[in-house]
């Protein structure tokens, strides 16, 4: 790809209920580090830590049942998006509370999953989406340098060609 070395997928999984489901999907260990966090101050700590900035991170929340968790979920969210921007989010919630979150967790959320059995195949899709906008936002920023540089080059020849039109007009 484009220079994505390692993708980090962190779990915050405090009923440990998907972690083991995603660790067996994204197994590769030379592509994947699946970490898996069970309280908000570790899994947190570990969003705030500096990682390789060619890499991908992904933070994937599971969602409690509680109505009363949303305030903090939101609140998980902004943090993250906070340390870091281009990290993408992941909640995996139950499918009767999918509305509800909606409205309580509008922004800088990049997937609402169900959670059900076809939710860590979807979790899959979403990732490889995620690391498949990185590459194109890489190869982007390579092809914009490289225009500039051209654009550089021609206006320096043109340049050139202009003095050389006056310096040595018999060569013309």
């Amino acid at each position: 790809m484009a220079g994505i070395k390692m993708t980090y997928l962190l779990c915050y999984d405090d009923h440990r209920s998907f972690t083991e489901d995603i660790r067996k999907r994204f197994s590769d260990s030379t592509r994947y580090l699946v970490e898996s966090f069970h309280n908000v101050q570790d899994f947190m700590d570990n969003c705030r830590m500096e990682k390789e900035k060619s890499s991908c991170k992904v933070a994937i929340i599971g969602v409690p049942d509680a109505k009363e968790q949303f305030e903090m979920i939101e609140q998980m969210t902004m943090d993250i998006k906070k340390v870091d921007p281009a990290a993408g989010l992941i909640l995996l919630v139950p499918p009767e509370k999918m509305e509800d979150l909606k409205k309580a967790v509008r922004f800088n959320i990049d997937a609402y999953i169900p959670r059900n059995a076809n939710s860590v195949l979807r979790i899959h899709n979403a990732v490889k989406k995620m690391i498949s906008e990185q590459s194109i936002t890489i190869y982007r920023k390579r092809r914009n340098f490289s225009f500039y540089v051209f654009l550089g080059f021609l206006l320096l020849v043109v340049l050139l060609i202009v003095v050389a039109w006056f310096k040595l007009p018999q060569y013309f």
